[in-house]
């Protein structure tokens, strides 16, 4: 096999005993690192800090992320316009700051006749939110509840991005007192 070192100097090609032996000597671990090359690659180093290090890597990544957040909420079909106005008001709201959302109109008994009053609902839910919203997924019974997705349009999105990059920068202009 060809045996790196831990400083990563490319020792040769060995034995598997020999490289065994070396890696003991170091009190080191010996890890195969391309088993299809020709001859298998393998190299001396401390195995436990490797996949610690390798860990911390993948945490990192994983925060740099962006995570789509999904909020639900849940209406139902004879909602009084009052709750409707507040409801609307907190979709609006998870819009703003970026989440989807997932509309759920929950029917009960024979509600589920009148499927139709779910589906206006949604229909005035969107043309309320305008051009701040747009669907990603459209009206589907699912059950006895009747499913929508809602994410923010794009025009929305890029004018957020630009609004909180100005809070960022602080004005460079300097005010002159006359006095």
């Amino acid at each position: 096999m060809r045996l790196v070192g831990p400083d990563g100097a490319q020792i040769g090609i060995v034995s598997t005993q020999d490289a065994l032996q070396r890696a003991r000597d170091l009190d080191l671990d010996l890890v195969e690192v391309a088993p299809q090359a020709q001859p298998p690659v393998c190299r001396i180093m401390d195995y436990g800090k490797y996949k610690y290090e390798r860990d911390i890597r993948q945490k990192e990544a994983r925060k740099k992320q962006v995570r789509v957040e999904v909020k639900e909420i849940k209406f139902r079909p004879k909602i009084d316009p009052h709750d409707y106005a507040t409801k609307k008001g907190h979709v609006e709201r998870f819009l703003r700051t970026g989440a989807r959302v997932k509309v759920t109109i929950m029917f009960r008994g024979r509600e589920m006749a009148h499927t139709e009053l779910g589906r206006k609902i949604l229909d005035r839910l969107v043309a309320d939110l305008g051009e701040t919203a747009q669907v990603d997924a459209y009206p589907k019974l699912d059950g006895r509840n009747m499913v929508m997705v809602i994410a923010p349009s794009k025009k929305h999105q890029e004018a957020r991005g630009a609004s909180a990059a100005e809070r960022r920068e602080p004005a460079t202009e300097a005010t002159t007192s006359q006095g």
